[in-house]
């Protein structure tokens, strides 16, 4: 999948679930993060 779809994607169900439980907002801020963060890293080292 490429990130160009994976972005959106992502954000789109994280919006969803904040939406749903809000105290969820840190951790789910958090994982995107972290998971793009490494994912741009290995991009990077490509």
């Amino acid at each position: 999948m490429s990130i160009m779809i994976l972005s959106p994607l992502l954000s789109l169900l994280a919006g969803v679930a904040i939406l749903i439980w809000p105290k969820l907002l840190n951790y789910i801020v958090a994982i995107y993060l972290i998971f793009f963060g490494i994912l741009g890293i290995l991009i990077q080292l490509q």
